[in-house]
């Protein structure tokens, strides 16, 4: 068995948790993931500033205090922190050890990087087995740029166990292992429907440990003591963040997602088996950043009565002041009627303005919007004093053949060893095919939240949004399955009814996926979107109330 915890989630995640997951228990493996579309466009500004940059700052603060007793505890640390600059990073913390009287072998990898003159940035997704390479060579920090957040854990289980390229099933077994603990506390009861149950409701969730085997199966738990819980819904929920197909594409193998099960193995473990994998695609996903331009917001709070013609009337004033081309009005009905109090009277009117001049993005369009606070509709006012714009930037994703991206892992001593395309791909198909759907159940119903029943997990894939959605027993299951199709999910959030949706069953784990086309238009970055990565949308729709099976809630939510 390999032990391996994770200590960052994204960048920005609980700064404490690299000295939290090393005090806490055993451990042979730390991995931090620092990357998200947002962050590659984040730390492409900051190289354009300076070459020198294009890493995560943080972790090497977050180092200077746990390094050394990393070292002496001889766990491994791999990160992706590195992102667009990893020597630097490497160089960086050869810097810091030399600082501390230390001395850690250091080995990155890179060749993710790829010259685009119209990119920002552009980033091919790597595999494990530049990883697996330095802690071959006696690595103790591997560091790396863009690789997939599963990596992180599949290259120190495949250097332990020695898997070969062609291992499938065991690498699509660490594969889940890694999506499971990838983003930190999701797994162990952060962001969690059912929070309330834990046994200290989320207060401070501890971060999460897969203890992989050699046959990649997994259990997933935590350090004693730490907080939140490891269930089986709190891992059912972290297996459908962010999610596809069933068929889970990686660049060292195709996961797949409708096998995997999960089994309660004792307080705070769940067991994860019968994973199975396919041979990967001949091609690698490519992350590519643009700036798109610069943006601006204004917000008005509008009172008491009339409130769609008070939008109106701010809307065409702010159009006649600036024009029509680039601005979004949202009006988010937040007031309600007879209030007692001025917030719970008031609607809010978002204006957004995108553009290429950030002259007009920027004051000419706040400016023009506070200008109106004795000139609009009666009570007339904003949340925030004007303001200049800001880039924003535009995510968007493209593929190129395994042979044609150097994966370079650069050992400790500074050696080359190229990282060759895998020999055995394999095209996958759009979807796996699917269970016949279960057959709604006919029965009386009752009208509750769908949160009565379900659970659900939510988040973006750059335009796009995925909701993942769980039933919490066998029983429910079945009506789930037959009842939630693309045709009720558009009824239920009417937003996404002109959209592309995708729906994909897992009736192992009791659970359907949808993939929402465009929902966040042009990514992250981009989007004007109140939710802007999806992450509420799937509690927007347990919130939502339909005819439930009677029996089901009368027997109880959970399992």
């Amino acid at each position: 068995m390999i032990r391996i915890g994770n200590a960052s989630g994204f960048y920005g995640d609980r700064f404490s948790a690299w000295r939290e997951m090393l005090d806490g228990g055993d451990l042979d493996v730390l991995t931090g993931d620092y990357l998200a579309e947002l962050t590659m466009l984040i730390l492409g500004r900051d190289r354009a500033r300076d070459p020198s940059l294009g890493y995560a700052k943080t972790f090497l603060r977050q180092l200077e205090t746990t390094l050394g007793s990393a070292l002496d505890k001889r766990v491994k640390l791999v990160t992706n922190a590195g992102g667009l600059h990893p020597a630097g990073l490497a160089a960086a913390i050869g810097a810091l050890a030399e600082k501390l009287n230390l001395r850690p072998r250091i080995g990155y990898v890179e060749g993710d990087a790829l010259v685009r003159p119209d990119a920002l940035t552009a980033n091919a997704y790597l595999g494990a087995f530049g990883i697996a390479a330095c802690l071959d060579a006696g690595a103790d920090i591997v560091v790396t740029g863009r690789v997939t957040d599963a990596a992180l854990v599949v290259g120190p289980a495949a250097a332990h166990f020695g898997w070969a390229r062609d291992d499938f099933d065991a690498l699509a077994g660490a594969t889940v292992a890694g999506h499971v603990i990838e983003c930190g506390a999701q797994a162990t009861g952060g962001n969690f429907s059912f929070f309330t149950e834990l046994p200290d409701g989320a207060r401070r969730p501890g971060f999460p440990i897969a203890e992989i085997h050699e046959d990649g199966s997994s259990v997933i738990t935590k350090h004693p003591g730490t907080g939140g819980a490891v269930t089986v819904e709190t891992v059912t929920a972290q297996l459908l963040y962010e999610i596809d197909t069933p068929a889970y594409l990686g660049p060292d193998v195709v996961t797949r997602l409708d096998t995997v099960v999960v089994k309660e193995q004792g307080p705070d473990r769940v067991a994860v088996s019968n994973v199975k994998g396919l041979p990967p695609p001949p091609t690698l996903k490519v992350g590519v950043a643009n700036l798109g331009g610069f943006r601006n917001a204004m917000t008005f709070v509008l009172c008491g009565l009339d409130i769609e013609a008070k939008a109106a009337l701010a809307r065409a004033q702010l159009e006649d002041a600036v024009g029509t081309e680039g601005l979004e009005f949202t009006l988010a009905r937040t007031d309600h009627p007879d209030a007692v109090d001025t917030e719970a009277a008031s609607a809010l009117l978002h204006v957004h303005l995108k553009d290429q001049d950030p002259k007009r993005a920027g004051r000419a369009f706040s400016a023009a919007a506070v200008e109106l606070a004795l000139a609009s509709y009666p009570g007339c006012t904003l949340t925030t004093p004007p303001g200049d714009a800001t880039p924003f930037g535009v995510f968007t994703a493209d593929s190129l053949p395994q042979e044609r991206v150097d994966h370079v892992a650069v050992l400790p001593g500074g050696e080359r060893v190229r990282i060759p395309a895998p020999k055995l791909t394999a095209p996958v198909a759009a979807a796996v095919a699917q269970a016949t759907p279960a057959k709604a159940a006919d029965s009386q119903t009752t009208r509750v939240p769908l949160g009565t029943i379900l659970g659900a997990r939510s988040g973006d894939k750059g335009g796009d949004a995925n909701l993942g959605v769980w039933a919490r027993t066998d029983e429910a299951a079945g009506w789930l399955l037959g009842w939630l199709t693309e045709e009720r999910l558009k009824e239920l959030l009417p937003e996404t009814a002109p959209l592309t949706v995708e729906r994909h069953e897992l009736p192992n784990l009791r659970a359907v996926n949808f993939v929402i086309r465009g929902l966040l238009g042009a990514g992250v970055a981009a989007s004007t979107r109140f939710d802007p990565q999806a992450k509420a949308l799937g509690e927007l729709l347990r919130a939502r109330v339909a005819d439930v099976p009677a029996a089901l809630v009368a027997r109880g939510s959970a399992a």
